[in-house]
């Protein structure tokens, strides 16, 4: 692969995490403000909206400092690119597995203590909000992997 294509998938992948965070942070903001004007309680909701704003402006922050040293690679740097890549992934499966984790745990203890969820929603719409995050960043992560190809 020349070093122009992968700088410009690169770029790409870039953008697209800069507009899922960019969106991910403004779409929880609004969750949590509407949720503030309707003084409604909802914790599952409320919960859901603060990761995905926490997680949103994480993604940007990243893309920003990554931005700054966006530059042609050679081999070396390439392989490296590759290798965080992966590293990337494998974060990102373990998101999605402690979202899932979360989700599950304070749904499963709500049931157990008779709450119907009442109790433990905070937890659940937690270990969504991560869940969701997770399984956004490991595509956003495989479609560069796939993109790039096979290190030759």
């Amino acid at each position: 692969m020349w070093a122009d294509t992968l700088f410009t998938l690169e770029r790409g992948h870039l953008l697209r995490l800069a507009i899922w965070g960019g969106t991910s942070a403004v779409v929880g903001s609004v969750l949590l403000i509407a949720l503030r004007f309707r003084a409604a309680r909802a914790p599952l909701l409320r919960h859901f909206a603060m990761q995905t704003v926490a997680w949103g402006a994480v993604d940007v922050a990243l893309v920003l400092w990554s931005q700054r040293t966006l530059s042609m690679r050679d081999f070396a740097g390439a392989q490296h690119l590759i290798n965080m890549l992966w590293l990337n992934t494998g974060l990102d499966a373990g998101y999605v597995g402690v979202g899932a984790t979360l989700a599950l745990t304070a749904w499963r203890w709500s049931a157990r203590v008779g709450d119907n969820g009442v109790g433990n929603s905070g937890g659940i719409g937690a270990g969504v909000g991560v869940l969701v995050q997770g399984t956004a960043l490991l595509l956003l992560d495989l479609r560069l992997i796939l993109l790039i190809g096979p290190m030759q």
